[in-house]
């Protein structure tokens, strides 16, 4: 299946002012040529790699389009493999009557992720900078494009796979020290190996811990704006989007289903929810909207408390009571406590709530008067020591499980070390630490794992 040669759009689908058909194989500049005519009259054959040629896809005697034919000879491309790039305009059917073409001349259709899974096979990409391609075309800020380049550049694999092959490295004395068994030698300086361990056990352990920002970064980071109704949680959700996005009335309860979207702060993804009002209502639309304030609160990464300030200024336990109640249900989360309105209140009853309530945000949505200084606080509460260090991130569930499953056996190995284990049974412990290393760079690998990883990405690249 790999020595055909594959094509497919590797430009988004639908009209504009280019697309780009990609051709991969090694009858891809053959087949090309067939359909090329060089407004010079040049043999794309017999080109050089990395030049780009003017002139015309034919088909018989119809001429489909004036193009810019790009050709990468293996194994100088980015699939290792002989890839031709038609850089044509970018009608739809001009698109789908070149690929046709190509079709009819002996390419196929690429599946899902084939050009960037044969990058793979031939040695372009390990696996995790094969997995990062994928997370750089989905990044939508400035943090999960930056984790995604440096996975792309092989900061991540070459973390392990260095740290991989110092464990090789023991283990294979280890190993031989099995085959003399019966001298009672030892080839591998136990005290060495403690050193190592422990820092393959540290470095390990940073990596894991990593994925707690580094999903968030990549997935956004899920907020609830939660509050009595009318207090102004729709006003706020539209000064953070800078954007009329929710519905704004004086009549209380008005929002009676979840509102969400997505604004980027200093490099983060954030994702906004304005929920229902909670309050005890006899309208039935409007409780399942506050039930589902409550699942949303679940599923958020932080809460917003939002309160009327001026309609609360003389009764302010109640405030406090309402922001116990969501401590105590949900005491893991981080929780901003937010006065709205404060444009109506003088200095004397700003100073009260700032003494009533410990480290509430005073805010007007409406003016847009301290939304800067919730948004830097909303970033406060993200770590994102390590991405401005540039450290490596851990953003993928599947290397997280590797990573979790490598520690639990060096833990184990950790161990054996101390109360003396026997090398055949310290060198299994190894092996299986060295097969999730490898799992996580490809050295590892099986059809079923690369049909998963690979289906996911979109159909040319």
């Amino acid at each position: 299946m790999h020595n055909d040669t594959i094509v497919a759009l590797a430009t988004p689908s639908g009209s504009g002012a280019i697309a780009v058909i990609r051709l991969s194989g090694k009858a891809a500049i053959e087949i090309a040529s067939k359909a090329f005519k060089s407004v010079s009259n040049k043999n794309l054959k017999k080109q050089a790699t990395h030049t780009i040629h003017l002139g015309h896809i034919v088909d018989g005697d119809k001429t489909l389009d004036e193009v810019l034919v790009s050709v990468f000879k293996n194994p100088n491309s980015y699939t290792g493999e002989d890839v031709v790039e038609v850089s044509c305009h970018g009608s739809s059917y001009i698109q789908q009557e070149i690929i046709q073409l190509f079709l009819r001349l002996g390419c196929r259709m690429a599946t899902a992720g084939e050009f960037t899974l044969r990058a793979f096979l031939n040695g372009k990409l390990d696996l995790s900078q094969a997995e990062a391609v994928a997370d750089l075309i989905s990044s939508d800020n400035a943090a999960s494009h930056q984790i995604a380049m440096q996975q792309m550049r092989g900061g991540f694999s070459s973390e392990i796979a260095k740290l991989r092959e110092e464990l090789l490295n023991f283990a294979s004395l280890i190993e031989l020290e099995l085959d003399f068994a019966e001298e009672d030698v030892e080839f591998a300086d136990r005290t060495q190996f403690k050193e190592l361990i422990e820092r393959i056990r540290f470095v390990l352990k940073r990596l894991i811990d990593s994925f707690a920002v580094g999903n968030v970064i990549k997935n956004g980071i899920p907020v609830a704006i939660v509050g009595e109704p009318n207090v102004g949680k729709s006003t706020l959700l539209n000064a953070l989007l800078n954007e009329d996005r929710a519905i704004v009335s004086e009549i209380a309860g008005t929002t009676r289903d979840t509102i969400e979207d997505e604004i980027s702060i200093g490099g983060i993804g954030f994702r906004f929810i304005d929920t229902a009002g909670i309050r005890d209502t006899e309208d039935v639309v409007e409780s399942i909207g506050i039930k589902k304030t409550f699942e949303k609160i679940e599923q958020s990464q932080v809460t917003m408390y939002l309160f009327d300030a001026l309609k609360n200024i003389n009764d302010l336990e109640i405030v406090r009571i309402e922001i116990e109640k969501i401590r105590n249900k949900y005491p893991q989360k981080p929780l901003l406590v937010i006065a709205n309105k404060i444009d109506q209140l003088d200095d004397t009853q700003m100073a009260h709530i700032n003494n009533a309530i410990a480290d509430v945000l005073l805010l007007s949505a409406k003016t847009g008067f301290g939304v800067e200084q919730l948004t830097n606080s909303l970033l406060n509460l993200i770590n994102t020591g390590a991405l401005r260090n540039n450290e490596t991130i851990v953003t993928n569930s599947r290397h997280y499980d590797a990573l979790l499953k490598a520690f639990e056996e060096i833990q184990k190995v950790q161990h054996g070390l101390e109360t003396g284990l026997s090398g055949d049974l310290l060198a299994i412990d190894i092996r299986q630490a060295l097969y999730h290393f490898g799992e996580i760079t490809g050295e590892i690998t099986n059809d079923d794992l690369l049909g998963n990883i690979f289906a996911n990405f979109c159909i040319g690249k």
